[in-house]
């Protein structure tokens, strides 16, 4: 939720971080008259509770007829007081129902859609394959050759987009998520596994339930939501908390499954383990100052970018357009690695600056001193990718040799027991 102050004192910041974003600015005027609606009836309701209060003494010195008529003049004020009780709080929920339909203040994002992004840098060469002298091979059909991936069982027990990781398909993962892990734990992360399952308070307080609540799955019967990313639970650990940050950020490294329905993909990156319904994610998570987001945010980056280095994956940076930025995210910088057999990069790890949007929502606060006084604001949140199993795609393809095998990263060859080369299954 956006800084109901910040609307009120800056409308026209509002306005363009709705054009930015290619939404309706019209919606800053709406919410405008709605809040005067809300104070003034807040107001009335006010001054007639005070009056009810005050004659409430008079009553009680008043005799006769003078008491008769005060009694009288009680049993109407009561019932406007709980007519106005009831319009106040009326325009309290239609000012809130606005305020959840206006997405994070966008913070230095280049304007426009998907296409607008700006790319920042490039890190690594990709292979020449045509010097080498062979054609690369697809991540499924390197995974099938060395009995890495099985979509087709993954299809058979679960339908389209889901797939088994057999062998060293399933010890890569694992090799790749516990370096995440013990990269975050170096940096001062605290590693947690988190729930998948979580309630619609913490789902609409994260800003999922948005335009893209049709990319989540709900579970009807018990009115929960599947989580497609570990931010969600580590957003709502501190909800309605007061949190410490006197030593600096409060730092979570979530691994978890994450589930998404990929609605409206039907088509697109079909082949293979790239855009499925289910898969494991190492998510870094910070709770900071406001004042440190920025700073926070380009840590997350460069953790991000330390880890795909530990893959030696050559990748860009990009500056995520505001029409393409979850509702939640103020800026949000992408690491997309070279894929060889399709000459596109492919976001591996994105990164998102949500300011102080999600903690309103969900009453995370830190105690502050303002002139003298303890006073409590809302913190900020961030968010990012340290590794997916998407990353298996790329580490596949960059590494392939000639035969069908392929080259272990140095980064990750402590995790699968010093292992080089992962070699074809006759």
């Amino acid at each position: 939720m956006i800084d109901l102050r910040i609307l009120r004192e800056s409308p026209d910041l509002v306005r363009a971080s709705q054009i930015a974003r290619g939404a309706d600015p019209a919606i800053v005027d709406t919410i405008l008259e709605a809040d005067a609606q809300r104070r003034s009836s807040l107001a009335e309701f006010e001054s007639l509770r005070a009056r009810q209060k005050s004659i409430g003494k008079d009553v009680a010195r008043a005799q006769g007829d003078e008491k008769a008529r005060l009694l009288a003049e009680t049993k109407e004020i009561a019932a406007q007081v709980k007519e106005l009780n009831q319009a106040q709080s009326e325009a309290q929920e239609r000012l809130n129902d606005l305020l959840f339909q206006v997405a994070n203040i966008v913070e230095g994002a280049p304007s426009g859609g998907e296409a607008d992004f700006i790319v920042l840098r490039h890190e690594g060469q990709p292979r020449d394959f045509a010097a080498e002298g062979f054609e690369p091979r697809d991540h499924l059909a390197l995974g099938e050759g060395l009995k890495a991936i099985d979509t087709e069982r993954g299809a058979k027990v679960s339908g389209s987009r889901f797939y088994y990781l057999t062998g060293i398909g399933a010890r890569l993962e694992l090799a790749l998520l516990n370096a995440a892990v013990d990269q975050a734990v170096a940096a001062g992360f605290t590693p947690m596994i988190t729930p998948t399952i979580v309630n619609p308070k913490i789902m609409r307080g994260t800003g999922f339930l948005g335009a893209h609540a049709d990319e989540i799955y709900y579970l009807g019967a018990d009115d929960q939501y599947l989580v497609g990313t570990s931010e969600v639970a580590l957003a709502g650990y501190h909800s309605e908390e007061i949190v410490d940050l006197s030593n600096g950020p409060l730092r979570y490294a979530g691994w978890s499954a994450c589930y998404r329905r990929e609605a409206g993909s039907h088509g697109k990156d079909v082949r293979g383990i790239i855009r499925v319904h289910q898969f494991h994610k190492v998510e870094m998570f910070s709770y900071c100052t406001p004042a440190d987001a920025q700073a926070e945010h380009q840590r997350l980056l460069a953790w991000e970018e330390e880890m795909l280095k530990k893959c030696d994956l050559p990748y860009r940076v990009i500056d995520t357009a505001a029409g393409d930025l979850g509702s939640s995210a103020a800026r949000k910088f992408d690491c997309e690695a070279w894929l060889p057999t399709q000459e596109r990069y492919l976001e591996l790890t994105s990164t998102s600056n949500c300011t102080t949007f999600q903690a309103r929502r969900l009453g995370v606060r830190e105690r502050v001193e303002v002139d003298g006084r303890q006073e409590t604001q809302t913190v900020a949140t961030l968010n990012g990718t340290l590794a997916t199993t998407r990353w298996i795609v790329a580490i596949l393809e960059n590494h392939q040799q000639a035969d069908g095998s392929v080259r272990v990263p140095e980064g990750l060859r402590p995790y699968l027991g010093g292992l080089e080369v992962l070699e074809p299954t006759a």
